[in-house]
């Protein structure tokens, strides 16, 4: 699967170079605009939902997202549980010389609406809290999601140059994460692969230097590698002292793809040792007549941890189908090596999960959009841990869903 994928961002960016001519080349304003959290960018087809305003010589950007969600789930380590997840960002964008700055602010209210610090999700691991290893529970995200600023200046007719930094933000490291991803932007619980792929995209003291030449981006980053702590409204600074790069190619409108890796110095409180962090991902949205696009993603993580010399990987097939412009059917396909399932065995088993969901958007009202919805889950699991998990382990996800729409 890993050569697959690498294969395919090879073919991605072999393709790009053979239609310069048909290039989305971006103005500065126009790249700013298409970021999703840090320097991530989803395909330039998706119709992102946000909405602008002009303020003076300011132009303001507002998206948002939140979740009422009542998870249930099957077997001894299955959980029940009624929680909010949500997110919401603002950006500014000003003129500075040749080029174009940008600030931006992202929050959560996950800290209050996900008590005690968790939700259940079947298989997640990757995180600790109150001294102990987060099993079976994801996390809440932090109040602060994000808060940085950017730079972006031409140079030459198809250069562009980007200066981020960030006091919370998202380094070079991984595709765009699971709450902003176009594919998964209908499933309001995390993959079981997030801290293989994605979990990055909250980190401390960022700062990124970038260059795009036509159809290919190069990005590096420096940023303090721990994991947020179980205290989820303060800002978890540390010294920059972990580091990544990104390569990404933009084919067309309709591709981005990418590979990254970086090192990040002792992410987790409770474990010994670094991890070497490696992913790639091909992210493909196609337009659809209802206005809405469909748009999926192929996503490889693997985790490198010094400290026992082990390499764990997660892969993530996810897609969004808009059967309408009210209906979305959603689905996603994943493999993950888990190690830290069971705290006095270092064996990692092979986790397989398959979910399929349903959401029906309800009414349009002002600058919001509502929907409900809903999704189940099965795994396929190793027989030595189905005396732990039960033998067809599930799960139930029912929501009610509301953002903010397109402007």
């Amino acid at each position: 699967m890993k050569g697959r994928l690498i294969f395919a961002v090879v073919l991605c960016a072999t393709a790009a170079a053979q239609e310069t001519d048909r290039d989305p080349e971006l103005s500065p304003a126009t790249y700013l605009m298409s970021l999703s959290s840090g320097t991530s960018l989803n395909p330039l087809a998706w119709p992102m939902p946000m909405m602008m305003q002009r303020k003076g010589s300011w132009t303001l950007m507002y998206m948002g997202q939140a979740f009422l969600v009542d998870t249930q789930q099957s077997g001894p380590r299955g959980g029940d549980k009624l929680y909010s997840t949500n997110w919401g960002m603002a950006s500014a964008q000003h003129s500075l010389g040749n080029g174009k700055i940008m600030f931006d602010a992202m929050l959560s209210l996950e800290p209050a609406t996900v008590t005690n610090r968790s939700y259940p999700l079947l298989f997640q691991t990757g995180e600790t809290a109150y001294g102990r290893f987060l099993t079976d529970a994801q996390h809440p995200h932090d109040f602060v999601m994000g808060l940085g600023a950017h730079y972006v200046r031409p140079v030459g007719e198809y250069t562009l140059l980007h200066f981020y930094y960030a006091g919370v933000g998202d380094p070079a490291l991984g595709p765009v994460a699971f709450p902003h991803r176009a594919s998964a932007f209908e499933l309001p619980q995390a993959p079981i692969g997030h801290h293989w792929e994605d979990s990055t995209h909250i980190a401390s003291n960022v700062a990124t230097v970038g260059v795009k030449y036509r159809w290919i981006r190069l990005e590096a980053s420096g940023f303090h590698g721990a994991e947020p702590n179980e205290n989820r409204w303060n800002i978890d600074w540390g010294g920059m002292d972990s580091y990544s790069g990104r390569v990404s190619v933009f084919p067309s409108k309709n591709w981005t793809a990418q590979f990254s890796a970086g090192r990040l110095t002792k992410p987790e409180p409770l474990e010994a040792g670094d991890v070497v962090r490696t992913t790639a991902s091909i992210h493909y949205t196609r337009a659809r007549p209802s206005g809405e696009a469909w748009s999926t993603s192929a996503i490889w993580g693997r985790n490198h941890k010094t400290a026992t010399n082990r390499d764990t990987n997660a892969w993530l097939l996810e897609t969004l189908f808009p059967a309408t412009g009210k209906d979305f059917i959603t689905g996603r396909f994943e493999v993950a090596d888990k190690d830290e399932l069971f705290p006095d065995q270092l064996d990692a088993f092979r986790i397989k999960a398959i979910t399929a969901g349903y959401t029906r958007d309800l009414t349009t009202k002002s600058n919001l959009e509502t929907g409900i919805g809903a999704n189940v889950t099965g795994y396929v699991i190793p027989t030595a841990i189905r005396p732990a998990y039960g033998d067809h382990p599930w799960g139930l996800t029912v929501y009610f869903r509301v953002r903010l729409k397109r402007s």
